[in-house]
C-alpha cells in the first residue's frame, strides 16, 4: 500500500473516530478502543424509504445512527405494517442478533435520509463484553425496551382508534427546557397511523380534535402540549371525545 493510500485510510479512520465518539454508548471509552471500533466500522448513507435491516435476516451486525431517523417496523397477524418506535442520531440497534446470533426480530426503514455506522458481529461482541460501560448501557436499553413494549401493547388494546392516537401522543411527550411539554420531531400522520393500527385520516382528525380543544398546538415538526393533564386523561374517558 502506497503512502497516499495509507494516509487515506488513516484519514477515514480518524473521521470515523470523531463520529463514533459523539455516540452516547461509546463516550468514555479509551482512544485505543475507539480506534479499534473505527477501524472495523463501515459508514453508510441511507436514502429515505430504504430498508436498513429486514426481519428474518441472518446477518448479525451492530448498527449506530449517526444522522437522520429510522423506524422499527413489524407485521401484524393480518400482514399490516405496525410501526414500533423510532431511532434517531446517537442510538444503536441490532444488539440482540449480535448477542444470540438469531435472525433479525424486526425490519428497520429510514424515514428520512440518514447515515449509519455498521460494526460486524465479531467486533461488536468484543465491544460489548470487554467494556463494562457498554454492557451497562445495553442492559438499561433492554429494560427501557421491555417497559415501552408493555406500554405499547396497552395502547394497541384500546378499542377506539382516536383513543389510541391520544395515548401514543401522551407516551411521546417530554419536558423541554423551561418546562414546556412537547413532542419534538413528531412522526408523520402516516407513521403514527401504522403505529396505532388505524388510517392516516383518523390520525389527522384526532390531532385536529386536540388542536380544537386547545390541548395541543402545532409548531412545525413539534407538537406543544398546552394541557398535559387533559391529554393524559382524555383517552381514559369514553366521553372525552364527544362521540369520536
Amino acid at each position: 500500500m502506497g503512502k497516499s493510500a495509507r494516509a487515506s485510510v488513516k484519514d477515514s479512520e480518524a473521521a470515523n473516530v470523531q463520529q463514533l465518539q459523539q455516540l452516547p454508548l461509546l463516550q468514555g471509552l479509551s482512544e485505543h478502543v475507539l480506534a479499534q471500533v473505527a477501524a472495523h466500522t463501515q459508514v453508510q448513507v441511507i436514502a429515505r424509504g430504504q430498508v436498513v435491516v429486514r426481519k428474518g435476516d441472518k446477518d448479525a451486525q451492530m448498527l449506530f445512527v449517526l444522522h437522520g431517523r429510522l423506524q422499527v417496523i413489524d407485521l401484524s397477524e393480518d400482514g399490516r405494517e405496525v410501526g414500533l418506535n423510532f431511532l434517531t442520531a446517537g442510538e444503536y440497534f441490532g444488539e440482540l442478533s449480535v448477542i444470540d446470533g438469531l435472525p433479525r426480530s424486526a425490519t428497520v426503514v429510514a424515514t428520512e435520509n440518514s447515515m449509519i455506522a455498521v460494526l460486524p458481529r465479531a467486533y461488536a461482541i468484543d465491544l460489548i463484553y470487554k467494556n463494562p460501560s457498554v454492557i451497562e448501557d445495553l442492559l438499561k436499553k433492554m429494560a427501557r425496551s421491555i417497559r415501552r413494549a408493555s406500554s405499547y401493547q396497552g395502547i394497541l388494546s384500546i378499542p377506539n382508534a382516536f383513543y389510541r392516537v391520544f395515548a401514543l401522543l401522551n407516551q411521546m411527550t417530554c419536558i423541554a427546557p423551561g418546562g414546556l411539554v412537547v413532542i419534538d420531531n413528531i412522526p408523520t400522520q402516516h407513521e403514527i397511523s401504522i403505529m396505532v393500527n388505524t388510517s392516516r385520516e383518523t390520525v389527522s382528525r384526532a390531532i385536529r380534535f386536540l388542536i380544537g380543544k386547545g390541548i395541543v398546538e402545532k409548531d412545525l415538526r413539534r407538537l406543544i402540549i398546552r394541557k398535559p393533564t387533559d391529554l393524559n386523561e382524555i383517552y381514559k374517558s369514553p366521553e372525552g371525545c364527544n362521540g369520536y
